[in-house]
């Protein structure tokens, strides 16, 4: 299977230039699975609740997954990309995973970063695994890397491959998800965008190094700090399912919920 990532610095608001760039940019390389940045085609830092309102879509029914959907189509695979979602009164933080027939899953981010608890709503989906032809692919969005139960119930769900659109702000980052491929012997593809906004008062810049990681942990791609572009490695699903690190020894197996802390 191959895993492709797409990292740019978007055009705030321009959602035709944005997607225009994606399209541009994966326009002569085949991948069976594109992970894209988080809020990929509107920018991150919005002014105020409102704006993010007039910026969201509803899902499936939107400009952003109906363009997705196609997209798919085009290239006979799939994808997943960070999207401001409209659900009636509610602005959701959120991934969509779609193929060439449509919207295969959704998930709303539930780990809100700083200023994000002043625009969106907190995600209210469970971390859900979805099918990709023979893969099993789970996604979460940026912050919840800080969170080690969002890839471990992912994880123990069942996912081979974490999607994980991102708009990095902070250090570490790129660093933990190695460590969460270990923990939970999964790829890990972290779709980060480059560039600096600088709106509502602040200026943001964002990290880059969008990463593909082994299920052993082994870095497999790794996009430089301010460029963009893409990468693409090939890799087999299946190495997932394999939790033993010895023989004596199984990442599942091993667990002792009964002594873990439950809240």
């Amino acid at each position: 299977m191959r895993i492709g990532i797409v990292q740019t610095s978007p055009v705030f608001g321009n959602k035709a230039a944005n997607r225009k760039e994606i399209e541009e940019l994966t326009a002569e390389v085949r991948a069976d699975l594109w992970v894209m940045p988080e809020l990929a085609l509107t920018g991150y830092e919005y002014l105020d609740r409102e704006e993010a309102r007039t910026l969201s879509e509803e899902v499936p029914g939107g400009e952003t997954c109906q363009w997705l959907i196609q997209f798919c189509a085009e290239r006979n695979c799939h994808a997943v990309i960070g999207l401001a979602e409209r659900s009636h009164m509610h602005v959701f933080n959120a991934a969509v995973l779609t193929g060439p027939e449509g919207v295969v899953g959704q998930y709303r981010k539930l780990h809100l970063f700083d200023h994000e608890k002043k625009v969106f709503d907190p995600g209210n989906i469970p971390f859900t695994v979805f099918p990709v032809g023979s893969a099993r692919v789970g996604l979460m969005i940026c912050f919840d890397w800080r969170f080690p139960e969002a890839a471990r119930t992912l994880a123990l769900r069942g996912a081979q491959i974490i999607a994980h659109p991102s708009n990095l702000v902070m250090p570490y980052c790129q660093h933990a998800m190695v460590t969460r491929s270990l923990e939970n012997a999964v790829f890990c593809v972290t779709a980060n965008r480059v560039g600096t906004e600088r709106r509502a008062g602040r200026c943001l810049t964002f990290t880059g190094h969008s990463q593909i990681v082994s299920s052993k942990g082994t870095v497999l791609a790794d996009a430089p700090g301010n460029e963009h572009g893409v990468a693409v490695v090939e890799i087999d699903p299946s190495a997932a399912d394999n939790k033993r690190v010895t023989m004596w020894n199984d990442l599942v197996g091993d667990r002792r919920a009964d002594f873990y802390e439950k809240n």
